[in-house]
């Protein structure tokens, strides 16, 4: 096992079938020596929590933290992990600063409640989502990917592009077009990406002090900064929800067959109840910002690590012209594209997109001694789960074949879930996978990322693990005729 510190880009070598091949070393933000004061744990949280961190949080099995009027505990060990988030969810639902820093977007979505009200929920979604099946949502998808690599052919050939916010364009289509049956474009896209990045950054600063007891502290011009934010994204998805909804009540069937079209459709098990329009805009921009942000945050770290991997990103690209060619693909190709998906199951290991899930004890527990009271925050952080010293071989390595080897398989068993796990598991996650292997395909196809000397992206985490200062790379045109519509 590696030990804990602050990587600094290296390459090391290694094997693949008898082939050198060099795991790239990424760079995250270098663990303090020890733990530092309540205080300037919260002053560090409100700009990236990650920067709370320190060396023996990648080691230990569970951990305490002493806020003021309450504690918190850090969950590492895999089969406390286990019992929170599967074995006895209902005794830990999801913190209330969560919701309380995410409601001015998401409203009363299953992203926010715990209990009956998220159970009705959940039942009422798990058959709608049903239309972001792979049948129904590849065409869609497809159209998404062609619109971007129009863009991408319009770059200058070995001009550097901001690809965390090319990843951020595409997901966020893909989902729009996935609910709507419309592309997201122009103005209206701008402002809608525009008003995210400004509610991504006011997240953490809005919650973390709640988390310390320290809710007080909260300017009130971040606070309505926030509600203002959401309602501008929530007054855009309004937008397109209310007519389609009226349409529907009217009896004016439309004919469009997507994610929106079966919400209209979904009823109350016990009530027979349609929902309402605020219902209807909650689930859209929950289904929205999980749908884009999480998978924006993935790719782009997969682009900075394929581009530090030439090796890995060659191998895809060979791959990929051995499935398809030249032309594009069809849904049941993405199955076969198995180095694609293991490229983006490491990048979830090493930048899981939700960092860290935040719980409550619903009543007193104890936990390796530990006695938590009622009220008590449990974290469990895939972060520092998926770079374990003792969960994980080579921990800070990309290296996307460990998951083809016997110990890589077992790690994975125990110690990955950037998607959660139990009841609240991550309802688009089969959605978000195929997504990521046809992104990943369509670029490794066409071009070749390398990375821009000097210009290291530097992970902070708010509701996403992203940048602070974007990731740039060049991208060139790779020697491939025009790939067949």
């Amino acid at each position: 096992m590696s030990p804990p510190g602050r990587p600094k880009g290296e390459h090391r070598s290694a094997q693949h079938e008898g082939i050198p091949v060099s795991h790239f070393c990424p760079v995250y933000p270098k663990p303090r020596a020890s733990k530092a004061s309540r205080w300037w744990l919260l002053f560090d949280a409100r700009r990236s929590w990650l920067d709370n961190l320190y060396e023996r949080s990648y080691a230990m099995k569970m951990g305490e933290i002493r806020l003021p009027g309450s504690r918190l505990y850090m969950v590492n060990e895999p089969a406390l992990v286990r019992r929170v988030l599967v074995e006895r969810a209902a005794d830990y639902p999801k913190h209330r600063l969560m919701g309380d820093a995410l409601r001015p977007l998401l409203g009363d979505s299953i992203f926010t409640t715990s209990g009956a009200a998220w159970q009705r929920q959940r039942d009422m979604m798990n058959p709608a989502f049903a239309e972001a099946r792979i049948d129904a949502t590849f065409p869609q998808m497809l159209r998404a990917v062609q619109a971007m690599t129009e863009r991408l052919d319009d770059v200058a050939d070995g001009a550097v592009h901001d690809v965390e916010a090319e990843m951020t364009h595409v997901t966020a289509d893909i989902i729009f077009r996935t609910i709507f049956s419309t592309p997201l474009e122009g103005a209206d896209a701008r402002r809608m990406f525009d008003a995210f990045a400004r509610f991504q950054v006011l997240a953490p600063r809005i919650a973390m002090p709640a988390l310390y007891g320290l809710g007080w502290m909260v300017p009130f011009w971040q606070t309505w900064q926030s509600r203002r934010c959401g309602r501008e994204i929530r007054d855009l998805l309004g937008a397109l929800i209310r007519p389609r909804l009226e349409a529907y009540q009217a009896g004016r069937a439309t004919g469009q067959r997507d994610i929106l079209a079966a919400l209209l459709e979904a009823r109350d098990a016990r009530s027979g109840q349609a929902m309402t329009f605020e219902e209807l805009l909650d689930q859209v921009a929950m289904l929205f910002l999980a749908g884009h942000e999480t998978s924006a945050s993935a790719l782009t770290w997969a682009l900075h690590l394929l581009a530090n991997a030439p090796d890995v990103q060659d191998r895809l690209a060979a791959e990929v012209r051995g499935v398809i060619g030249a032309r594009l693909p069809e849904a049941g190709e993405l199955r076969e594209f198995e180095l694609a998906r293991r490229v983006f199951r490491e990048t979830l290991r090493l930048f899981p997109p939700v960092g860290f899930l935040a719980r409550e004890a619903a009543a007193p527990d104890c936990m390796r001694d530990k006695q938590m009271a009622a009220g008590s925050a449990v974290v469990i952080a895939p972060w520092l789960i998926h770079r374990h010293r003792e969960l994980w071989e080579r921990p800070d390595e990309f290296d996307p074949d460990r998951f083809a080897s016997p110990a890589g398989r077992e790690s994975a068993r125990q110690a990955f879930l950037p998607f959660g796990m139990g009841p609240r598991v991550c309802i688009g996650a089969a959605f978000a996978m195929q997504e990521a292997v046809l992104v990943l395909a369509a670029l490794a196809q066409r071009y070749r990322f390398a990375p821009v000397p000097g210009d290291v992206p530097e992970p902070v985490g708010r509701l996403t693990i992203r940048s602070a200062n974007g990731v740039r790379l060049s991208v060139r045109r790779r020697a491939l005729e025009a790939v067949a519509p």
